[in-house]
């Protein structure tokens, strides 16, 4: 794993693409999930490039507005795609990251990006269910995979299935039955943490093989 000290690199020796991963708005790129993530996309050849949006490398606690979390993910990519050349890129993140940088492919493609992943889409904000967060998807041209837990309070489902229908064939939806919006589920469904993981690395990985 390289490391600088706003960015890490995990890349498996049999690495076939590379995943930009922006973080949520609440934690950095350390946070244990994205920390696993990386781990268990790295077995599956998806290599995985954290980076730390400027508020968060700032010690703040409010994020960045779009305009700034955008050109971070554009530096991002760019960082990327020179950490690791030759390899694909896919890029997207949990939560605020990955709404971030759709946002950003949508008002300018992203250079190599072949398609966009969201680990739980911000679709709105808890007990007001819309959809206009969802709205500059229509202009983003590359595919995109949304895997989501279906009692996620950020996005309603019928709400989200809305979106992603109107989106045609760009657009996949993965649901994790009872997962929250960390892709936490009720320990009566028997499923462990790592379970939830592996199903949603290898959703990314099918999917991945078709981009």
């Amino acid at each position: 794993m390289a490391k600088t000290d706003d960015a890490l690199l995990v890349r498996p020796h049999d690495a076939r693409l590379l995943y930009v991963l922006a973080h949520g708005a609440g934690a950095g790129m350390r946070h244990h999930f994205l920390a696993q993530a990386a781990d268990v996309f790295a077995g599956r050849g998806i290599a995985t490039y954290r980076f730390e949006f400027p508020y968060m490398q700032a010690g703040k606690s409010r994020p960045d507005s779009p305009g700034v979390a955008e050109s971070a993910v554009r530096k991002a990519v760019a960082a990327a795609a020179h950490a690791a050349p030759g390899l694909p890129l896919i890029a997207g993140g949990k939560s605020f990251g990955g709404r971030m940088t759709s946002q950003a492919q949508a008002h300018e493609p992203l250079p190599g990006v072949r398609g966009l992943v969201f680990l739980g889409f911000p679709l709105h904000a808890p007990g007001k269910p819309g959809t206009s967060r969802a709205e500059h998807l229509t202009s983003v041209d590359v595919p995109m995979l949304f895997l989501q837990g279906t009692r996620d309070e950020f996005a309603q489902l019928d709400l989200l299935q809305q979106v992603v229908k109107g989106l045609g064939d760009r657009a996949a939806l993965h649901l994790i039955a009872d997962g929250d919006h960390s892709f936490r589920v009720p320990k009566l469904t028997g499923k462990s943490e790592a379970d939830v993981m592996k199903e949603l690395a290898d959703t990314f990985q099918q999917w991945a093989e078709n981009v």
